[in-house]
């Protein structure tokens, strides 16, 4: 019997390791053979109930066996890619069992993935910086710089910034105001996000149309959720629904507007340059139909592209809701995201009261478990309210409208029809959240959204759309991936995530 490997090609007539290009380890007399039918002494022979494994180390292109899980030293060295595991039987009724890691080796392969692991984890570390080290120390930290600016932890890049001598380019109130808008998309209140886009950053949806239809399009799945304003406004106040984000603009006109940063459209209200007020006065006029009280005008002279779901920005966003430093300073907290979630429907009872997401805590904690189980509600489309759904389906026919309109001036967009269709898909369902396409209403859809409108905001005050560190991330594992498919081994034990902790 003679176990080993071959090439694509060979005899499967003759034990590997006779012919070119196949490598073979003989049971009879324990010599190896390396493409000849001369063998040399390798190990000790084999035979029935003995577990011969043999290992292909891609690194070193190197090959060795084991015998009942001890390693028997390395057989064959250079070896050839793309070569096949080949078992030779010589003697009639010979039965092998093959284990390819369905089940546990004897051999310990873990330990000695670890050796390996530590060999290139060193190599990487000894990698010569020589006199550039002053050079990359200030390259990075301009990265972590414009990476704490882009998720708008204001007081941590402020901090930073003043220890490393960084400056920073974009103004505070502007990354505040960004901040907020992104806490307004995540928590599902996408009509209030766009006004305050518009107000803040006037020109910026009138010129991004996908933009605006892809938010436009998160808001109607919104109010089937039952968390957008426009839907909202229609069930009574609840204690959280204004006061819930420390800090962000309440700008739905049904609301009112309680910033200092932010006003009401009209011809009194202020305009914004880099997203801070300014006092000049400008009116704006849309050209598309108008979808909702919560958005202010939207125009565009020209089409302009959107990466609807962007490499790393749900990454990038989901850090930014998880990041809290107890020891940074009070301005910092404001920033954060909101780690609750909002689930939806109405929820009344003698002793508990849910609406729209929201709870009052000194209610739930006197509620009796039991209760709660016994009497939870199922999820119900718009929170359950007639009129919101009325406003709702009002709002969809003002969506198909804005499609339309778009289609004249652009030309078909096959991503505006299935992004319609999914949204409206919603109201086929009795049950929208367990349905075919309900994965819509999951929070986590709110993200790649949010990325995509933080980053157009940034690209139109001439910022770089993605942090320069998440691109560097985002290039060392593509080329680590290129050079796995290029054969080279050393990739399989080089990740970028082991150097970022």
């Amino acid at each position: 019997m003679g176990i080993g490997l071959s090439a694509q090609g060979v005899n499967m007539n003759r034990l590997p390791g006779w012919d070119k290009h196949s490598y073979g380890y003989h049971g009879d007399d324990g010599h190896s053979f390396c493409s000849s039918g001369t063998g040399q002494p390798y190990g000790p022979t084999f035979t029935t109930g003995d577990v011969i494994g043999c290992c292909v180390n891609l690194i070193n292109n190197t090959c060795f066996y084991t015998k009942n899980g001890h390693s028997l030293g390395i057989a064959f060295t250079d070896l050839p890619s793309n070569l096949y595991p080949t078992v030779g039987l010589q003697t009639p009724g010979e039965i092998v069992d093959a284990n390819f890691g369905q089940q546990p080796f004897v051999f310990d392969i873990e330990d000695y993935m670890r050796e390996w692991r530590a060999k290139i984890q060193s190599t990487i570390k000894r990698f010569p910086i020589g006199d550039r080290l002053g050079e990359w120390q200030a390259m990075l930290q301009n990265m972590v710089s414009s990476y704490l600016v882009h998720h708008g932890y204001c007081s941590t890049a402020t901090a930073f910034a003043r220890v490393t001598d960084t400056t920073i380019q974009e103004e505070q109130t502007s990354i505040k105001n960004r901040q907020r808008i992104q806490k307004l998309v995540l928590a599902g209140r996408v009509g209030e996000a766009i006004e305050a886009t518009q107000q803040l950053y006037p020109g910026l949806l009138e010129h991004n149309p996908n933009l605006l239809f892809m938010l436009k399009c998160r808001q109607f799945v919104e109010m089937v959720n039952g968390t957008d304003s426009e839907v909202r406004c229609f069930s009574a106040r609840s204690p959280r629904s204004q006061d819930s984000y420390p800090g962000s603009p309440s700008l739905s006109p049904r609301h009112g507007s309680s910033n200092s940063h932010v006003h009401s459209t009209g011809a009194d209200s202020p305009t914004c340059s880099n997203g801070v007020m300014s006092t000049k006065s400008k009116q704006s006029h849309s050209k598309y139909p108008t979808l909702s009280s919560s958005s202010s005008s939207s125009s565009s002279s020209s089409p302009s592209s959107v990466n609807y779901s962007e490499s790393n920005s749900t990454d990038s966003t989901k850090s930014q809701q998880h990041s809290s430093t107890s020891n940074q300073e009070t301005s910092d907290s404001e920033m954060e995201m909101e780690a609750e979630h909002y689930p939806n429907g109405v929820l009344e009872n003698s002793s508990t009261r849910i609406m729209n997401g929201t709870y009052k805590h000194e209610e739930i904690l006197q509620t009796d478990e039991s209760s709660m189980e016994d009497n939870c509600p199922q999820r119900q489309l718009c929170g359950g309210n007639h009129a919101a759904t009325e406003r709702m389906i009002q709002f969809g026919r003002e969506l198909q409208m804005l499609s339309e309109q778009l289609c004249r001036e652009y030309g078909k967009n096959t991503m505006h029809k299935k992004m319609l269709q999914d949204a409206f898909s919603l109201l086929a369902y009795s049950d929208p959240w367990n349905c075919p396409v309900g994965q819509q209403l999951d929070p986590i859809q709110r993200e790649p959204v949010c990325a995509a409108l933080n980053s157009a905001i940034l690209e139109s005050q001439n910022l770089p759309k993605q942090p320069p560190l998440m691109l560097a991330l985002g290039q060392a594992s593509e080329c680590l991936r290129l050079m796995a498919r290029v054969g080279l081994g050393s990739c399989s034990f080089a990740r970028v995530d082991d150097y970022l902790h």
